[in-house]
Order: structure tokens, then sequence, then C-alpha cells
């Protein structure tokens, strides 16, 4: 019964992961309107999710240790769905506020799923992955796109608290999973993942991943306003690269954990990114062939990352370190690419050299990838016993 339980909770949380962000750029106008935020104020409210997300999820692995990984979970959930009603609220500081605890709580969820996943499904790591992976996806998509009708239907309030109903159901699941077994000992590893060269590896390739996918998803409408493509199709080029990544969120993780070595997967997500980049710089009007091939490249990569948190680790506990220092430093790098991509684009005039940018990119993000894909596991330190357990 347990298990059912666990696979209910990790669905309803993987649900919840992406709404809260993807479901505020299409209304960023009427909040613009509604506030009279600036430039600035529009660009710091659609930096802060990913900020968030690469300053909070260091903490994670610490507080799962502290209260458990279960409790984490719930405390992350009624964090969200207090983050998403406090931005409902009148007034700017109520509106950044929530996304800052929205953030955090969607930090501290991400962190911790692979964890789950490690600890309650140590023989299916890649088929509860991927189906946590291909869950996001898909509530990421379905947040934008009833972005606009939920305003129309209620006015933006309703289209940014909507969200707040299922994180409060996923709350309520992970409730009576808190209950720990403190009296059973267990093995926590005591050595830092900051010395492990394979930590960094998967920290920098989950960062180029997202990095790669923020930025084109960022800019790439715009790319291709610019070489003809009327604003609708530049536009519906985003969704595709989004929805192409729904199954392979799902296969990728699949296909990775029943191989020892994943580094042909690595080789093939930085030849499409090549490919993709390449031809955008030569073929830009064949901007249809370069979506498909980024889309397939994004969409296998950030999944492929997530699998080597569960494959490079040997218990749960370090699943979710790795998980947190993964996550805070690839994403907090992710965040520089979409601000540096326009920079270059502004003191350049055009768009070569923001692309060559990426094209350079993909050189650490394959390297990184290699070493983080051969065979292998995290050996931090020797295990120490404890009495507190860090997943129940």
């Amino acid at each position: 019964m347990r298990a059912i339980w666990l696979v209910v909770g990790l669905v309803l949380l993987a649900l919840n992961l992406r709404a809260a962000i993807t479901g505020v750029p299409p209304v960023l106008g009427e909040l613009r309107e509604e506030f009279g935020l600036s430039g600035i104020e529009v660009s710091v409210l659609t930096t802060l999710p990913e900020l968030c997300v690469g300053l909070f999820s260091a903490l994670a692995p610490a507080l799962a240790r502290r209260i458990g990984t279960e409790a984490a979970i719930t405390a992350a959930l009624v964090v969200l769905t207090a983050g998403l009603l406090l931005r409902a609220i009148p007034g700017r500081a109520a509106l950044f506020a929530g996304t800052v605890l929205a953030g955090a709580g969607v930090a501290t969820g991400n962190v911790l799923v692979p964890a789950v996943v490690k600890h309650a499904f140590p023989g299916r790591a890649g088929t509860f992955t991927g189906l946590a992976m291909m869950l996001m996806s898909v509530s990421g998509a379905a947040a934008a796109g009833l972005a606009v009708p939920l305003e129309q239907a209620g006015g933006w309030r309703l289209a940014l608290v909507a969200w707040a109903v299922p994180a409060l159901v996923a709350a309520l699941a992970w409730g009576p999973l808190t209950r720990r077994r403190a009296a059973e000992p267990v093995q926590q590893a005591a050595g830092s993942l900051l010395r492990e060269p394979l930590a960094w590896s998967v920290m920098v390739f989950m960062g180029m991943a997202s990095l790669m996918f923020y930025t084109l998803t960022s800019w790439l409408p715009q790319i291709m306003r610019e070489h003809g493509f009327p604003a609708a199709t530049a536009g519906t080029m985003n969704s595709v690269i989004i929805v192409i990544g729904i199954p392979l969120g799902f296969a990728v993780p699949v296909v990775a954990a029943r191989m020892r070595d994943q580094r042909p997967l690595v080789l093939a997500v930085a030849a499409l990114m090549v490919l993709g980049l390449g031809g955008l710089l030569l073929a830009p009007g064949a901007g249809w062939l370069w979506t498909a091939v980024f889309g397939i490249a994004t969409g296998s990569a950030f999944p492929l990352a997530l699998t080597l948190l569960n494959l490079r680790s040997p218990t749960a506990a370090i699943t979710a370190r790795l998980s947190g220092m993964a996550q805070s430093g690839g994403y907090l790098l992710a965040a520089t690419g979409p601000l540096t991509f326009g920079l270059l684009h502004t003191a350049t005039g055009g768009w070569h050299a923001s692309i060559w940018l990426l094209l350079l990119l993909v050189v650490p993000e394959l390297v990184c990838g290699l070493a983080a894909a051969r065979p292998g596991l995290l050996r931090p330190a020797e295990p120490v016993v404890t009495s507190a357990a860090p997943l129940s």
C-alpha cells in the first residue's frame, strides 16, 4: 500500500514542478499593466524562478536529512501553495514574494524527486524518472497553454492562483507519508561532493543542458521573426520544442537506465546541438527543421542529466546531495545563458556571435557529459551509521 501511495505522491509532485513557472509569461502583459512594472522589473520577475531554483536547491538535501525526505517534500508543497496564493494578493511586494516562495518550493521538489526514485524504486529508476520528467513537461505545457484562457475567464489572478489547488492536493497526499522510522539505523555519507570530479561533471552537464534549453526558447522566436517567419509561426516553434520533449522525457531515462555506459547518448545530444546551431547559422530559412533538431537535443539532454543523478549515486542520500549540488549550480549557470545571448546580440547587432557562443558551449557540455556518463559510482566517504533517517 505504501508503494502505491508513493507512486501517487510522485505523480502529484511532478505535476506541480513546472506550472508555477510556465504559467506566468503568457500573462506578463496583464501583470505589467496592473502593477506598472518597468522593463527591469519584468526581467527580474521572469528570472526569479530560475534564480530561486539555483539558490534554494542547495538547501534541500540538508532539510531532507534533518526532517526526512517525505516531510521535506510536504513542506515544499505547502510553501509552493502559499507562494501561488500570495501572488494573487494586490501589490508588487506580494507578487515578487510569492514568486520567491513558489521558486523555493519548486527547487526543493526538483532536488528530491531523484532521491525518492532512488529510495522507493531502485530497480526501476529509469521508468520512474521518465514518468516524472514526462509529467513535468505535460504540466508545464498545460500551464502555459491554459494561462490565457484562465485570464480571459477570470483575470490574471485566476490564471496564477489556479495552480495552488493541485499543489495543495499534492501536499495533502504527501502528509501521511511523513511518518518516519526514526529508530531504524541508516547509512549517511559524510564526505563533501565538492571534492568529487564526477559530481562536478554531472553539475556542468546539467547546467549546460538547461542553459541550451532556456536560451533557445527565450530567443528562437525573435531570431525566426527576423528571418521572415510570422510572429505566430515563430512562437509556435517554441511550443514544438516543448512538445517534442514530452515523449523523450519518458523514453530517454528508460533507455539510459538500461545501458551500462551512457556516453553514446551524450555524443548524440552534442551532435544534434551542433547540427541545429550550425544549421541556424548557415540556413536559417529551414527554421522548422532546426526546431525539430533542437526539440530532440534539448528534450533528451535534461532527462539524461536527471537520470545520471541516480545512476552515479550508490544510495538515496547521496542522490539527494548530488541532485542539490547539480541543480543549484546547474540552474545558476543556466540563468546566465539568455542574458548573455541577448547582450551579445545587442552589442553586435546580429545573431551570429550569440549562436557561435552556444556552439562553443557544446564543448564543455560534451566533455563533462562524457565524464558524467562513464560507468562508475560516487563514493565521497565511508558511510556513517545514524539513527535519524534522511529517507524514511
